[in-house]
């Protein structure tokens, strides 16, 4: 059997890592330009990743509330990625399309929560035990 010359090889390792990472900049340039959530959550993210960087607070717990932070946009990426894919195969409504994004939207909804839940929590022991 021949050995497929370089051309035509799947790329690995860190080249592999490199033209994902293009991709994966894309796929953020397309959610803030087509996606106000997308944009709202991510100025979100931008207030109060600084201000968990500046509570009087562990690491564990600066981790915490970042990540609660991360996670809501990580989410609604992921929610607008199934809501293109749905609207690629039809725009006609559809019982399990409609589905698919009610419960892409439920996700996003239950990390906000998550977010709320566990910011408040913090906060509370901060300032108030």
């Amino acid at each position: 059997m021949n050995e497929p010359s370089i051309a035509t090889k799947p790329a690995s390792g860190v080249l592999r890592i490199w033209r994902a990472s293009f991709f994966s900049i894309n796929g953020l340039r397309v959610a803030w330009t087509g996606e106000a959530a997308f944009r709202q959550e991510l100025v979100l993210a931008a207030v109060l990743i600084p201000v968990a960087l500046l509570l009087p607070t562990g690491l564990t717990q600066k981790a915490l509330l970042i990540s609660c932070a991360l996670l809501v946009l990580i989410v609604e990426l992921v929610n607008s990625a199934i809501e293109a894919v749905v609207d690629r195969i039809s725009l006609d409504r559809h019982e399990l399309a409609g589905r698919a994004k009610d419960i892409g939207s439920a996700a996003v909804l239950v990390s906000l929560a998550n977010l709320v839940l566990v910011w408040t929590l913090v906060l509370i022991e901060v300032f108030v035990t």
